[in-house]
């Protein structure tokens, strides 16, 4: 092996996988740290922070996700329009009951790098309620 090149993973090279992971009986920010490493690539030996080299990732059950000590109505949300008294505030027990979805991509959403490529990782993340999902055809391949 020749000591004087370095690695940088290529678009064309990369093989992304896909991986289902269950999100009932787990802790909200421990999931999205895990999730954010599979989607950004960190878990492989390849990874390069400049390309996106992740894999995609499927969430099932995200409304049995939990929250530990009180942050079920600590935990505040918010969202401003720009208007005047635009400023809209929710609680994490209001937002699952709404939106469990949100919960699990606002905290992925987070975790990743503030640049051009966070668009295109976080399209590979897919989260569904319930333990269905339409992404049979691709888990196939993998053995899952």
């Amino acid at each position: 092996m020749d000591m004087n090149t370095v690695f940088f993973l290529k678009k064309e090279d990369r093989a992304p996988r896909w991986h289902v992971i269950d999100a009932s009986n787990k802790v909200l920010g421990r999931l999205c740290t895990e999730v954010a490493d599979i989607l950004r690539g960190k878990d492989r030996a390849s990874y390069t922070p400049h390309t996106d080299g992740g894999d995609y990732v499927v969430i099932t059950n995200c409304e049995k996700v939990i929250l530990t000590g009180n942050k079920w109505n600590d935990k505040i949300y918010s969202s401003f329009s720009g208007w005047r008294s635009g400023l809209k505030e929710v609680p994490a027990k209001e937002l699952l009951a709404k939106h469990p979805t949100h919960l699990i991509l606002h905290g992925v959403k987070g975790m990743l790098p503030k640049n051009r490529l966070n668009r295109t990782i976080l399209k590979k993340l897919k989260v569904y309620v319930g333990s269905e999902h339409p992404h049979r055809a691709q888990l196939e391949g993998f053995g899952a």
